[in-house]
């Protein structure tokens, strides 16, 4: 643009004003290369500006210049010039679009910037002053422009930012649009690198709708997928955008493309990956949207779009309407970017439970690989009837560890009059299925999740139940509820029945053993839970499960043990010689050291024997015993 001043005119600061400047150069940006975003994103409105004066028909002065943005940059120099052919300004236009911090305003903004010194990013919010982030990194800017209206003078606008500014009249051979040239400070001439600027861009603005062109090289080559009808768009581009945007070498297990119009508008096009980008727990708070305006990259992985259990989402949100504050990095507290994030919410776990429904086995891979994460929902209460449906666990119905079964899928196969769901945490389907708690579950061919990660009982907990149907642990079950249920499995030695004798030493049996353990248990009982194991702690009424309790205890680094009930199966073998011993000699030490072993025992399979050492030494003693007897059997 060749030109020269016609006339100048000189305007001062007032004292308020500089005060203003200086907070919003020092103050207001976290990055200092936010200016350069600032700069294009005003380049792209006035050229959107401009495309709808076309559109409608308005004579428009230099009609057939290309609509771009053009960056170039003079190392030599400290120069860097960023120009646009958009609507341009007037010199009315640039005293009060490039002025406006010089007139009341910022008497109104110091106002409340004293008012507000906790929420300094709202209340420059609501001022639009961020060109000003320019002085950042600049020691004098010059801005030419020229307007869209057919006649209008072009105009220059000059200012070091401190103590005042002038504003001229150019004549010569000026385009329409408007140019800035940035006179760089010395420790900002990285400014002035290809490879800086061309990384700025791509970050930021790579996705304008303009070309913007580094040079003579266009920069923004990759597409904004998320604006085009879904109609549109092959897989192919979606599996190279899903590759820019996450630096996956494979492609995404399924895309989410959305476009709500009413009653918000906004463009989201997420993706989820074939594998768990959550490598043990690492890169669990690596997650969030990128949040676009306008296509414009305002925040990278913004947290709030995106709950944490569904943090294994990739992709981009982008909005005409959102406000913002000044320097585009804090959005202000608005119901319709809480909208947006509700409804982001709700369209991918619709999505969910349409391919849990059509596309089980796929559903299954989603949910072995990111699963884990998605059980973190247990505590969005508003989204619960949707969670509920997409939650799966390994059950006693399937054949492995393997197999998964949904919250509906269980209670479809519910026994007659079954009110409650049950499940068993262990760290494996083997352990579980040796647990004693079990054992009347098999018998009464009743239905148990078989829990394997701690999260999972922290899921039930809180979700307390399902419809009407409320989650217990087999270790907190109230037995009489199951009267109702028949046996359904056949002792394969039907035992003896007890004398009336027996059964007098039998429950004065119990009473030693509870003065053996004394208060270490809540009382002895017989069992009526047990077939196939000797003794087992079970929960007083109304208390969390065992593992829940262990969790508590580590949290609260409690070593103590919580009191339970020791129950005994008098069927067990090793109960009814114990009971031989015992009608021979009640004070005998062998029934104190098989009490001790089983109870010790019934601790280690509760998760709650804190010393082993007396167990094994015990165990040992007891195995040397065993041994003395067998080898004289055997005469050996």
């Amino acid at each position: 643009m060749d030109s020269k001043q016609v006339s100048t005119k000189k305007y001062e600061f007032k004292a308020e004003v500089k005060q203003l400047l200086d907070i919003l150069v020092h103050s207001l940006y976290t990055s200092r290369e936010i200016f350069l975003r600032e700069l294009i994103s005003n380049a792209s409105d006035a050229l959107d500006k401009l495309r709808f004066e076309s559109t409608r028909g308005t004579e428009i002065t230099d009609k057939d210049l290309p609509l771009e943005i053009k960056i170039f940059f003079d190392e030599k120099n400290k120069l860097l010039t960023v120009t646009d052919t958009g609507i341009g300004m007037s010199r009315d236009e640039v005293i009060s679009n490039i002025g406006t911090i010089a007139k009341s305003g910022s008497v109104e903004f110091l106002k409340q910037l004293k008012e507000n010194q906790t929420d300094t990013n709202n209340i420059i919010g609501k001022f639009g002053v961020g060109f000003y982030s320019v002085f950042m990194v600049a020691e004098d800017v010059v801005i030419k422009t020229k307007s869209f209206r057919v006649g209008e003078p072009a105009i220059e606008w000059q200012s070091n930012g401190l103590g005042d500014y002038e504003i001229a009249e150019l004549d010569g051979n000026i385009n329409r649009g408007t140019s800035i040239e940035i006179h760089l400070k010395d420790d900002a001439k990285e400014f002035t690198e290809k490879y800086r600027l061309e990384t700025i861009i791509k970050k930021h603005s790579n996705f304008i709708s303009f070309p913007i062109y580094l040079g003579s090289e266009k920069i923004n080559t990759v597409a904004a997928l998320w604006r085009e009808p879904k109609t549109s768009v092959k897989k192919e581009q979606y599996n190279e955008f899903y590759k820019f945007l996450t630096y996956d070498s494979e492609e995404p297990e399924d895309v989410i493309h959305i476009s709500i119009d009413a009653p918000i508008q906004f463009n989201s096009l997420m993706f989820i990956p074939k594998k768990s980008f959550d490598f043990f727990g690492y890169n669990r708070e690596d997650y969030g949207l990128d949040l676009y305006v306008r296509r414009v990259l305002i925040q990278h992985k913004n947290k709030d779009l995106l709950p944490e259990y569904l943090g294994f989402v990739k992709g981009v949100v982008d909005s005409e309407d959102l406000p913002l504050n000044i320097s585009r990095e804090t959005l202000q507290e608005n119901i319709i970017f809480t909208k947006i994030a509700q409804n982001i919410t709700g369209q991918i776990l619709s999505y969910l439970i349409k391919k849990a429904k059509d596309e089980p086995e796929k559903y299954a891979e989603f949910w072995k690989e990111h699963g884990r994460i998605f059980k973190l929902g247990y505590s969005d209460f508003t989204n619960v009837e949707k969670y509920n449906q997409l939650l799966r666990f390994n059950s006693s119905a399937k054949t492995d560890a393997g197999g998964l079964t949904s919250l509906e899928e269980y209670i479809s196969r519910f026994k007659e009059d079954q009110k409650e769901i049950y499940y068993a945490f262990g760290s494996s389907r083997d352990a579980i299925n040796q647990d004693p708690h079990l054992e009347i579950f098999k018998n009464k061919n009743l239905e148990v999740f078989y829990l394997y990660d701690p999260i999972d009982e922290f899921v039930l907990s809180t979700l307390r139940k399902y419809k009407d149907y409320e989650f217990k642990s087999v270790d907190s079950v109230d037995l009489k509820n199951f009267d109702k249920y028949k046996d359904t499995e056949e002792k394969k030695v039907e035992p003896e029945e007890l004398s009336k004798e027996d059964e007098k030493h039998f429950d004065s049996l119990l009473s030693r053993i509870k003065d053996i353990l004394g208060d270490r248990v809540v009382e002895v009982k017989e069992s009526k839970r047990l077939s196939g194991s000797p003794a087992i702690l079970v929960n007083p009424d109304d208390t969390m499960s065992s593992t829940m309790q262990k969790i508590m205890r580590m949290t609260n680094k409690d070593m103590s043990i919580q009191k339970k009930v020791f129950e005994i199966n008098r069927d067990h073998k090793l109960i009814r010689n114990l009971l031989k011993v015992f009608k021979s000699n009640s004070k005998d030490e062998y029934i104190s050291n098989i009490v001790e072993e089983l109870f010790e025992s019934a601790l280690l399979l509760d998760g709650s024997l804190n010393d082993p050492h007396k167990l094994v030494s015990r165990l040992n003693q007891l195995l040397e015993q065993s041994s003395d007897w067998y080898t004289e059997i055997k005469k050996l």
